[in-house]
């Protein structure tokens, strides 16, 4: 076994862990806000693995079980007043009063941990009524659209671009707002990059019921104004470290 350790920008390390997930490491660390190391089994492909991440240290690893080691690091969270986040390999039961769910680090977008992800789930448990319909926009892990369900939403709706987004949160379909009719839900929440936020501002707004609410999040505070301007009529603006999301 060998491990690759890598820097990367704060804003930039979900993203690389999601992609050498993919790559299929046994088993990633976080060493710091901009640092990971990641293992991979003796057989990878080093040189492939060389020239995507040029500047590595690259090392062979005693023999240890890498995999448990890395997941003894992932431990239960508790976000917001409502939400316990346990990795799918742990059995902890939710403190009381809290709602358990279950996440796949790693797989894909939404684990949790990031800002992002936080603020979100911390509006929902603010916004989300019972009995509402929701649409959970780039649902990447479904933690959004299970979420939204647990507090009472008795309609959730969830859709990435991503076929295997989809297939792990094993909901939803693929595809994004522009297939979903005008008006017809109370609550809608995107997480994902401004670029897409900007884009997709008209069908975001569109599917909101008069009176709706559009969570928006998935980007820097410094990127705030350009997301304002491209919803219009934005509430509020709220952030965690070096991440915004916006209420309109």
């Amino acid at each position: 076994m060998f491990s690759l350790e890598i820097d990367s920008s704060d804003e930039g390390r979900d993203l690389l862990i999601a992609e050498l997930w993919d790559l299929g490491s046994a088993g990633i660390i976080e060493l710091g806000d901009t640092r990971v190391r990641a293992f991979f089994e003796a057989d990878a492909d080093h040189a492939a693995l060389r020239a995507r991440y040029p500047d590595a240290a690259i090392r062979e690893e005693p023999d240890h079980d890498w995999v448990v080691e890395a997941r003894e690091l992932l431990a239960p969270m508790e976000v917001g007043r409502r939400f316990f986040l346990v990795p799918e390999w742990r059995s902890d039961p939710a403190p009381p009063g809290r709602f358990r769910i279950t996440v796949n680090p790693g797989m894909a977008f939404g684990t949790g941990v990031h800002e992002t992800t936080r603020l979100c789930l911390e509006a929902l448990e603010e916004f989300v009524k019972p009995g509402m319909a929701v649409l959970d926009v780039g649902t990447g892990s479904g933690i959004l659209a299970n979420a939204a369900r647990l507090l009472g939403a008795s309609r959730v709706i969830a859709c990435d671009i991503d076929e295997d987004a989809v297939r792990i949160a094993c909901q939803g379909f693929v595809g994004s707002a522009d297939a979903v009719r005008s008006a017809s839900v109370d609550l809608v929440v995107a997480n994902i990059s401004p670029e897409v936020i900007i884009a997709l501002a008209p069908e975001l707004t569109r599917v909101q019921r008069p009176g709706g609410t559009l969570i928006a999040s998935g980007f820097n505070a410094s990127e705030v104004d350009q997301v304002k301007a491209a919803l219009c009529d934005v509430l509020e603006v709220r952030e965690k470290g070096e991440w915004a999301m916006v209420l309109r």
